[in-house]
């Protein structure tokens, strides 16, 4: 594939992790952030004008249709796609409010549903795509705190399996990619134990770092991934094995 890839949340961690990789592989890029505008436009500039930054909040639901059109005219058509934003509100269950279960799931799951939906017309009308959601351990190894985050998250690889069986005869593949402990901005606020408890787990020494997760990511949007559809891939240091 050679079209433009677009990357939400990619101004930091994991998604700047992807768009440096992509523009280093001759890839456009074109990546969302939220707040730090800086930070984008730092990118921009390190990825020697690869990548190009648009500003994008999962809570505004009508942005995803508004900004496919907009990336399309100004980089080309989009052929892949990267559900990397999201947010967090921790808390035990208990003491969760409707507000913060409605954030968390609106924002990780529901946005990446905005976000798919805004690019599916084009790849299914070229019959080519990729997708790639990128969900979380907590999917699938339990982590007291994120009882939240882990029902948006295993939602995820849900949607990317039944969304790969409708896309399948289009020639649009649907993946999902399981990142373990990454020691990203997103954790910084992390409890140390409960950090030091994941890390416990973990099979390899080195743990894993952005640039594996990419690595993956890189892989199942590329043709040589083109076999490959409806998986979930676990890049985490052997915490599951």
């Amino acid at each position: 594939m050679s079209g433009v890839v677009l990357v939400t949340g990619g101004s930091r961690g994991i998604g700047k992790a992807v768009v440096l990789s992509l523009a280093a592989a001759g890839r456009k890029v074109a990546f969302t952030y939220r707040d730090s505008e800086e930070a984008a436009r730092g990118i921009e500039t390190e990825s020697r004008g690869m990548a190009r930054a648009w500003k994008l909040d999962l809570a505004d639901r009508s942005r995803p249709g508004l900004i496919v059109p907009e990336i399309e005219s100004a980089l080309g058509e989009i052929d892949g796609l990267v559900n990397n934003a999201a947010i967090r509100r921790d808390g035990l269950l208990a003491s969760t409010s409707d507000a913060d279960w409605d954030a968390v799931i609106d924002a990780n799951l529901g946005g990446a549903f905005r976000c798919c939906r805004a690019v599916l017309p084009g790849m299914i009308a070229r019959r080519a795509g990729s997708i790639v959601n990128v969900s979380s351990l907590t999917a699938v190894r339990g982590v007291a705190g994120q009882a939240t985050y882990g029902a948006a998250k295993a939602g995820l690889i849900g949607m990317t399996k039944s969304l790969a069986r409708e896309l399948g005869k289009r020639n649009v593949r649907v993946n999902a990619v399981v990142p373990g402990l990454v020691m990203t901005e997103m954790v910084a606020d992390a409890d140390p134990e409960k950090l030091k408890a994941l890390r416990a787990i973990e099979a390899l020494p080195s743990g894993t770092l952005p640039e594996d997760v990419a690595g993956m990511i890189a892989f199942l949007l590329s043709d040589a991934a083109r076999a490959i559809t409806g998986q979930a891939f676990l890049v985490d240091a052997g915490s599951t094995a």
